[in-house]
């Protein structure tokens, strides 16, 4: 208890002493705390972490947050609030680099979950610091985790024309052509209603994270398949994708990654997800100089920064240019 009257006093004078008087404050804290007891007056009703936790919890849930997101937002900083086992008002930086070891030590996290981590407790303490409820964010001096940059795999053009070629039904071919021309996200194809679809522009209209709404577009194959996979089903689900025997319900996003890891193993493909049609969409826009910030609409993006993560410049591209601007 005497730390963290200390702890919450030092906070207070942050602002106000250097590093030198800071020290000094701390020494004589000790020295005069050092033969009392302090004990809460049990009349002082104290704000529990669980509300201060909820009420961060509902300010991410109206700034549009999808339910996913809120989940991993409230877990994470429980599972932080169960190891420090202090109130927020007390937790140092020294508190959270401790939590972020253990983490990584315990449960193997490579650094780009540990730096997600760091990012939500950084947006929660920042929200605590706006809302007046701590004095200044002990995340401040934890900086960025570096993670290096990956090298994500695309799929070919002769990929995609084998699993086209040997998809297996009709449902599957008009997915794959859905997916690798407008690069939706797997949530937003299961959304996805056959109302949605305008086949005279060939576009559709697809609700992404946040539930934000977006124009997407399909080439003239995509059209074809749909229209043929459309007019193949004898059910009146308004669904735009379902399971291929009775009932007939709408597709799930892990009914559509089981088909795609299947179709993968069966053609020697690697890494086969929905995801990666959404990667080779925005490589091969880019690739073939397409704006930056068009490429990053039709993906949905909030940031350019996100749109660029996805792309990569195809190296062959990378030589010719190079022989054409400096060699």
């Amino acid at each position: 208890m005497k730390n963290q009257i200390i702890t919450e006093i030092m906070q207070a004078m942050l602002t106000v002493l250097d590093n030198r008087q800071m020290e000094q404050l701390n020494e004589v804290l000790e020295h005069t705390l050092f033969n009392y007891t302090i004990q809460k007056d049990p009349s002082m009703v104290e704000t529990k972490e669980d509300d201060r936790l909820c009420a961060f919890i509902a300010a991410k849930r109206v700034e549009g947050c999808s339910e996913k997101s809120i989940r991993y937002y409230e877990s994470t900083i429980q599972n932080m609030l169960k190891y420090v086992k202090k109130p927020v008002k007390h937790i140092t930086t020294d508190d959270l680099r401790m939590y972020l070891d253990h983490y990584q030590r315990n449960s193997n996290a490579g650094k780009v979950t540990i730096d997600n981590i760091r990012r939500i407790l950084s947006s929660f303490f920042s929200w605590l610091e706006d809302e007046d409820y701590i004095l200044k964010s002990p995340v401040r001096r934890i900086h960025k985790i570096k993670t290096g940059k990956t090298v994500k795999e695309t799929y070919s053009d002769e990929a995609l024309e084998m699993m086209r070629d040997h998809c297996g039904s009709l449902r599957d071919l008009a997915m794959i052509d859905l997916l690798a021309s407008t690069g939706i996200r797997v949530g937003e194809l299961v959304k996805l209603d056959r109302a949605d679809i305008d086949f005279n522009n060939r576009e559709c209209i697809v609700f992404g994270k946040g539930d934000k709404e977006r124009k997407v577009y399909f080439d003239a194959r995509t059209k074809i398949h749909l229209q043929k996979y459309l007019s193949s089903r004898e059910d009146d689900n308004p669904a735009l994708f379902v399971s291929l025997l009775k009932p007939y319900n709408r597709l799930q996003i892990s009914g559509v990654e089981i088909r795609m890891r299947e179709l993968g193993r069966k053609l020697d493909i690697p890494k086969v997800h929905p995801h990666k049609f959404r990667r080779t969409l925005a490589t091969m826009a880019i690739d073939k100089g397409m704006p930056i910030e068009q490429v990053q609409q039709l993906l949905g993006h909030q940031s350019v920064d996100t749109t660029l993560q996805y792309a990569m410049v195809n190296q062959n591209n990378v030589k010719i240019s190079h022989r054409k601007f400096i060699g």
